[in-house]
């Protein structure tokens, strides 16, 4: 058997998925769990003991001992408290897992983030199984674990955790397309949002990350002058694959093939030690868990290499940032909704869920934008090749001009694209690439999808995500409502629709492109003029995370949310309040951080090169010699003033840090890491207490 014959036959073997369900689980009981995964069917309670005792079986044929609700609280990582399958009954030992072990667990909530929801003393909070997200075996050094995807709730039944929403935004998405297809005298079927994700990381050297401080407690470097050669030469893109990187790969690789994730695409990024992973698309639910588990199996395999894999958005200043471009398209019956169709009925269809898609962007950019906000993405966003604050839609030009037409009724130039009739002309032949990718972009058309690429590398997919459906899905509702209230939606069959139903659609689709078609820019985000411009549009900037999560105590936003089931104004306020704490414990930490780094690695660095310098400067001048000397003192000079600087940066943060004020604590950071890096090229290398730039960026 050859290596890759292996590697697809042991591909998604830890994973509790068909073939495992045809095999351990009766054929009735496997049909009723199949139309829950499959089709979206309420679950079956009468099947959970069974589907217990299959999954346990599989588990413990597969050396699990133990297992775990796996959930994603507002922490941003994941979560699992574990449980042994021993049990002693009648003083003798089994190994048994019911069916209430598998659909509900109770871990302790009053230790997670609730943003008012729980009280410290309200311990009581639930883990509800996920069916559509299948179990799978996390495998350690001499052991696994079953780990069963879960929701987590509070005892009150709120949202404690980032799958609920999205779960709820899923359905209101559903509803709503289901709404509109029923007007196109579509026949009843299921809605899917795929979503593929493509991870940044980064990676160094094990021995170096334990030398920085700041690597080790904020993920990123608060010191560091540029190396000589970074980026600049563009020829770490795409290039060769160092073999100790690709040997890591390889695992990495091996290690998600088993738990049925579909890693398919890996590559050299943009900056030196910078890399890329991206799947295959899977339905979101299942693709944002995944996505959580990449990160988790990054981070696992690179230990065993002797590196550390960097998810932070931003670990060196100066080179590309690390993003997490989210990939995102809508099926009906297994038809991307977003592929321009061959037909007048198929590119109505797609016309009126581009229409909606661009509609909700717009309304709703500050939304967003406070999807992807955090401290991390803050240094990212705008800059080294990530998309601007400013939320756009970049739609190619061959769409500019269909979407043109379609607003105007008038007759295009360019193209051939003439007058544009819903349902009467075709669109023009609109091939996958018909345009090129705009990188500065956050929110791009790319031929059947729409790519945000705005999220950053650390992000959970589902903050995004359950923000796109649920905007999306009232988009799609109120242009449904007036389709349905013009009254011209009968019971034709699929394409034969009349007259008025296709004027009728065509206008509210004009009606939409006028009010909201300021939000599509395919130009360069990264001009000077484009924040002027979208200004003048009435778009918004929100150049810091606290400024972007106002949006989320919008009274309007929060109506959203409640109106469409996917979250109550008190959990939206819960989750403002937590990432508004969030943000600023994690400027404190980096705030403290630097400080002592500053105040007991660089400057002692420092002082002693100042002395020996001095002493150097004292000794010849006490045998007599002259040359040189010039050079003691002008070198005396720049130390001296370095470590005035220096210290006075240290006390500056110290008082921002004292007042507990984040602008005023990054604006003391900047200075304080613009003196020391301005040292580090004054300070013998060997003294130097921080691994340099020139050091982490390359691995060999």
């Amino acid at each position: 058997m050859t290596e890759e014959t292996k590697n697809a036959t042991h591909f998604g073997e830890d994973v509790f998925g068909d073939e495992a369900i045809r095999t351990y689980l009766s054929k009735e009981t496997a049909k009723k769990l199949q139309a829950t995964i499959q089709e979206g069917k309420p679950l079956d309670p009468s099947i959970a003991g069974e589907v217990a005792h299959g999954i346990r079986h599989w588990a413990m044929d597969r050396g699990a001992t133990h297992y775990t609700h796996w959930f994603l609280p507002m922490t941003g990582s994941t979560a699992e408290k574990h449980d042994s399958f021993l049990e002693i009954k009648d003083g003798e030992p089994i190994m048994q897992f019911s069916g209430k072990n598998l659909i509900v667990g109770e871990p302790d909530a009053s230790s997670f983030p609730s943003g008012g929801i729980r009280s410290t003393f309200e311990a009581r909070g639930y883990t509800a199984w996920d069916p559509t997200s299948p179990a799978f075996i996390k495998r350690h050094s001499n052991g696994a674990t079953l780990c069963i995807p879960t929701a987590f709730c509070a005892y009150t039944g709120e949202a404690l955790d980032k799958k609920t929403p999205l779960l709820r935004s899923m359905q209101a998405l559903d509803r709503s397309v289901k709404k509109l297809m029923r007007l196109f005298a579509r026949p009843d079927a299921h809605v899917g949002c795929t979503l593929g994700a493509e991870q940044e990381y980064f990676l160094i050297d094990k021995e170096y990350w334990k030398k920085r401080p700041d690597l080790v407690l904020t993920g990123r470097t608060l010191f560091g002058a540029p190396s000589a050669k970074g980026q600049q030469l563009e020829d770490h893109y795409f290039g060769t694959i160092p073999d100790r990187v690709l040997s890591f790969m390889n695992d990495v690789e091996r290690e998600l093939w088993k738990l049925g994730i579909p890693a398919k695409t890996r590559h050299n990024e943009v900056a030196p030690a910078q890399f890329e992973l991206a799947p295959q698309f899977e339905e979101l639910n299942l693709a944002s868990d995944h996505n959580m588990i990449v990160m988790d199996t990054l981070r696992n395999v690179a230990e065993k290499h002797g590196l550390k894999c960097l998810l932070h958005e931003k670990p060196y200043a100066g080179v590309n940032g690390s993003g997490k471009h989210n990939n995102w398209s809508v099926a009906y019956g297994g038809r991307n909704l977003l592929d321009p169709g061959s037909d007048p009925h198929e590119n109505a269809v797609f016309l009126t869920m581009l229409v909606a898609v661009i509609e909700a962007v717009d309304k709703h950019a500050d939304l967003l934008r406070a999807s992807v906000a955090g401290a991390g993405n803050d240094h990212r966003l705008g800059a080294n090749e990530a998309p601007p604050a400013v939320i756009s839609i970049y739609v190619g030009d061959q769409l500019a001009e269909v979407l043109d037409a379609l607003e105007s009724g008038g007759t295009r130039s360019r193209a051939s694209v003439k007058t544009m009739k819903v349902g009467v002309d075709t669109l023009p032949t609109i091939p996958k690439d018909a345009t090129d990718r705009n990188r500065t972009s956050p929110f791009a058309f790319t031929g059947n999808k729409f790519e945000f690429r705005a999220p950053g590398s650390s992000v959970c997919c589902s903050g995004p995500m359950t923000v796109l459906n649920t905007i999306v899905a009232e988009a799609v509702d109120r242009i449904a409502g007036e389709l349905e209230a013009s009254g011209t939606a009968g019971k034709a069959k699929p394409g034969e629709h009349t007259a008025a139903f296709h004027e009728a659609l065509q206008n509210i689709l004009q009606s939409s492109l006028k009010a909201h078609k300021r939000v599509v820019f395919n130009g360069n985000g990264y001009e000077a003029e484009w924040p002027r411009e979208a200004a003048n549009r009435g778009l918004s900037n929100a150049p810091d995370t606290p400024s972007a999560l106002a949006a989320l105590a919008d009274a309007d936003n929060a109506a959203l949310f409640e109106k469409y089931g996917v979250m109550t104004k008190r959990e939206l306020a819960s989750r403002h309040e937590i990432f508004l704490e969030e943000y600023a414990k994690k400027v404190r930490i980096e705030g403290e951080c630097a400080r002592d780094i500053a105040s007991e690695l660089i400057l002692p660095a420092v002082k002693a090169e100042y002395l020996e310098t001095a002493q150097a400067c004292e000794a010849a001048n006490s045998v007599g010699v002259a040359s040189g000397t010039a050079a003691f003192r002008e070198e005396l000079v720049e130390l001296g003033t370095g470590l005035d600087t220096l210290k006075a940066g240290i006390a500056k943060l110290d008082d921002a840090l004292l007042r507990s004020n984040s602008a005023d604590t990054l604006a003391a950071m900047q200075a304080l890491r613009t003196a020391a890096d301005s040292l580090e090229r004054k300070v013998a290398a060997s003294r130097w207490p921080l691994p340099k730039y020139r050091d982490m960026l390359f691995i060999y």
